[in-house]
């Protein structure tokens, strides 16, 4: 949550200092860590590469971020940053030299440049969609002729939060959902094991796990199987008149719910949990349409999502929310963690530093939050 770290430097004395210790500090533990697992000591290390988004960015380079917490979002700097490791902090070689790359726009960090060197849409001549979804969307849109970037509050429903049963990604969790379209029985994968719920090897091969809660790319599909089923209408409501086909749906105070797990961890699919993912897929989408109207374009050709979210979804789940636009299934894929591939590029070969320096300056940056489109797009989606 980015703006409570700018709240915090706001509402306390110096805060940003102990904020940029913290970040220091656990970027210096996180360096030990991977020399010891690479078998190298810290003195070793001659060159690292960082990026990260805008607030986490300030903040490591000893920046008061802010700027970044208001209109119009103000970067302290959008070019890339050198430095030696121990003026950040780091306890590596006295040789050691940092390279952060370089900034698009308030909402726009280093990490979505990364993505975009890993990428390469600017090089390439059909026209890309990418989106790195957490609790903002960071879009890019363009191909070598015109590259567009946004940035969309999407809040954090796809992480798990402000779901009633949601949690992050991580073992346990259910990322799978298939719902029977007579029984209206579901039926489910969690995240560290192959096995569906209804196979025999199930209960056994989970029982350390334990499931215990539902992840973005499950809630995402347990709403598209609901809708599919005909158990929630085209605008997210339950209907009430299936509460005598199946013990799952269950009223739940003015509305309904649906029953996905029983167990030490009921879980279960409420009526606000199908608004606060309407909500969130409403503002990613908005601003995509934004880019593709600036473009003056109705369909892309390519699209790519970029992390934890981007790598667990169906991409065909996310088709049918809404989430993206329309685009051949076969052009639609996982690109894993772009802002970290996008980083060793920058480590191993100095010169995409060079390219991607001059490929963020020419990236047209639009500002969803002052754009009256935006509102409309959100409440047509």
């Amino acid at each position: 949550d980015l703006m409570s770290r700018v709240s915090y430097v706001m509402l306390n004395q110096d805060g940003e200092k102990e904020l940029t210790r913290f970040v220091q500090e656990a970027l210096d533990q996180l360096s030990q860590e991977v020399c010891i697992q690479a078998g190298v000591g810290q003195g070793d290390v001659l060159e690292m590469v960082l990026v990260g988004n805008p607030v986490m960015h300030h903040l490591l380079h000893g920046i008061n971020p802010v700027e970044l917490g208001g209109a119009p979002f103000t970067l302290a700097t959008n070019e890339a940053i050198e430095n030696s490791a121990s003026m950040l902090g780091l306890n590596l070689s006295s040789h050691t030299q940092t390279y952060t790359l370089p900034c698009i726009a308030g909402h726009l960090g280093a990490d979505t440049a990364a993505m975009v060197l890993a990428e390469a849409p600017h090089q390439q001549k059909e026209l890309t969609l990418l989106v790195d979804v957490g609790t903002n969307a960071e879009i890019v849109l363009g191909n070598r002729d015109r590259l567009l970037a946004a940035s969309s509050p999407t809040g954090p429903a796809f992480e798990g939060a402000q779901i009633s049963s949601g949690q992050r990604a991580a073992p346990g969790a259910i990322e799978r959902v298939r719902i029977d379209q007579k029984t209206l029985e579901p039926r489910f994968r969690i995240i560290g094991s192959t096995c569906w719920s209804d196979e025999p090897s199930f209960e056994e091969e989970t029982r350390k796990l334990g499931i215990t809660g539902i992840c973005g790319s499950g809630i995402i599909e347990a709403i598209v199987e609901l809708y599919l089923c005909g158990i929630i209408t085209r605008d997210g409501l339950f209907d009430e008149s299936l509460l005598s086909q199946s013990s799952r749906i269950i009223k739940d105070g003015r509305t309904c719910s649906y029953l996905l797990h029983e167990g030490e961890h009921e879980l279960k699919i409420t009526q606000n949990d199908i608004r606060a993912i309407q909500l969130a897929k409403a503002a990613l989408y908005a601003g995509i349409r934004l880019l593709m109207d600036y473009l003056g374009v109705e369909e892309v050709h390519r699209i790519r999502l970029a992390g934890a979210f981007g790598s667990h979804i169906d991409v065909k789940y996310a088709m049918i929310l809404g989430l993206i636009p329309d685009c051949d299934l076969e052009q639609v894929s996982s690109a894993g963690n772009a802002a970290g591939t996008g980083a060793r590029i920058a480590l191993l070969n100095h010169a995409p530093r060079k390219e991607i320096e001059e490929t963020v300056q020419q990236i047209e940056k639009i500002e969803t939050a002052i754009e009256p489109a935006f509102q409309q797009h959100f409440v047509d989606a």
